[in-house]
């Protein structure tokens, strides 16, 4: 134990929160929004407001030669145009994999051989439940974008050590991008 740490607060507690009453106050295509009552872990009430998401995907797809698809696409929440790596929304019922394969041929017109897990992350604990789950794709095939009808994509292609670098100098800020990049990296000494 850390020689800062009081071995005895809050040492082994339970702090869940108990909902009490759940209200919706919006549902849309992609959110839901919830502003909840809840029993605090003393017993008090309280109130949760948070939006519900079903969750998505995100693809660090390699090529042979070390180069990486990035898609550049306005965010209206931002006003501003990021560039990422393929991701997307999950599907009702859709398995992550499936929706990565839809994602990297849409976004970035790729088939791939194969599909690995890197891991998942929350990326907003604070007020969603969305769950993002990152994939690394290699054995690329171009076989032509198809992006849906409400989007608009720029892509390019970066080599992995110029992405990583960009991710470090904060040339990139989109959260999933930095999370897939630094996690291949450091697990592949990359």
């Amino acid at each position: 134990m850390h020689p800062y740490q009081d071995r005895e607060f809050n040492a082994g507690k339970d702090f869940t929160e108990t909902t009490t009453e759940c209200d919706y106050v919006f549902k849309g295509r992609v959110l839901r929004l919830r502003n909840d009552l809840i029993r605090l872990p003393n017993g008090k009430p309280a109130q949760r407001e948070f939006a519900e998401h079903r969750g998505g995907v995100a693809v660090l797809a390699i090529t042979e030669d070390g180069y990486v698809p990035l898609v550049r696409q306005f965010r209206y929440p931002l006003g501003a145009h990021l560039w990422e790596i393929p991701a997307g929304k999950l599907e009702v019922n859709e398995e992550p994999a499936t929706a990565i394969r839809r994602e990297l041929r849409e976004e970035a017109g790729l088939l791939a051989e194969s599909i690995e897990p890197l891991g998942n992350f929350y990326p907003t604990v604070g007020y969603s439940n969305e769950l993002l789950r990152l994939y690394v794709a290699k054995g690329l095939t171009y076989v032509g974008a198809d992006p849906d009808d409400d989007e608009f994509l720029e892509i390019k292609y970066v080599p992995l050590s110029e992405l990583y670098r960009d991710c470090m100098n904060g040339t990139i800020t989109d959260s999933k991008t930095l999370i897939a990049v630094l996690k291949y990296c450091a697990q592949n000494n990359a």
